[in-house]
């Protein structure tokens, strides 16, 4: 069974690579360098030639994964229109024309299939600084949806999984920002930030259930459940205080 990765070069997709290879997938990893087929998911063109050139030399992929993706901050009122183009031309006009590539070759092939776009709890949840990413993947959240109601009918499968925090390339030394690491962690359910290796086990997961589509899981170790109001941890905090005085 042929798979396809997009971002399969590093990071989340690279262990999403391993963890396919591991079951016995042919994987084609695309990306910008150290890949099978070199491919800017931003552009239309080079995304049919990918697709023209998976097809021809591994077959069609039956399981497809969206992990190609860019960050970036900047507040709304300052972010420039070409950094707000660039973010979403990646994050999710890429994240179409993969879907749709792929949709179209199983479709021609009348062979069903199943796909998970990687978004994030940024397409939940509004951070300042972070409006286009915010944007792109909320984007990304209902693409998906709209995408699993139309493709269906053709035996293919549509979701997402949103990571919360992540040490990936993207998230290279959080431990820069005092007690930023700290503070995620007490927020978050599980107690720590994400690795790459535990997403790519919920994308690998999504990608295999049989009878789930148009869905977004959250892999975050529960971070999206913290409420910012959180009277209770600001009493825990002031009472750890006050025992250590």
């Amino acid at each position: 069974m042929t798979a396809l990765v997009t971002g399969g070069a590093s990071g989340i997709g690279r262990e999403v690579v391993g963890r396919l290879r591991a079951a016995g997938h042919d994987v084609v990893v695309w990306d910008l360098a150290d890949a099978d087929i070199v491919c800017d998911i931003s552009d239309p063109d080079a995304v049919s030639a990918a697709m023209a050139r998976t097809v021809r030399e591994y077959g069609v992929p039956t399981r497809v994964v969206t992990c190609a993706g860019i960050g970036a901050s900047g507040l709304l009122a300052k972010l420039s229109p070409a950094e707000w183009e660039r973010v979403l031309a990646v994050n999710l006009t890429g994240t179409w024309l993969t879907l749709r590539a792929a949709a179209r070759a199983m479709i021609d092939a009348a062979v069903g299939g199943s796909m998970v776009a990687v978004s994030s709890i940024s397409g939940t949840l509004a951070d300042r600084d972070m409006g286009a990413y915010c944007v792109s993947k909320a984007g990304v959240d209902m693409l998906v949806k709209v995408a699993a109601v139309e493709w269906g009918s053709h035996g293919i499968r549509v979701n997402a999984v949103g990571p919360g925090v992540t040490r990936t390339p993207m998230l290279p030394n959080p431990e820069r920002l005092p007690g930023w690491v700290e503070g995620l962690s007490e927020r978050t359910a599980l107690g720590e930030l994400g690795e790459a290796t535990d997403v790519a086990g919920a994308i690998v997961g999504v990608l295999e259930l049989p009878w789930v589509t148009g869905q977004v899981v959250h892999a975050d170790g529960g971070l999206a459940l913290h409420s910012p109001i959180d009277s209770y941890g600001q009493l825990q905090r002031v009472m750890g205080k006050g025992d250590r005085k």
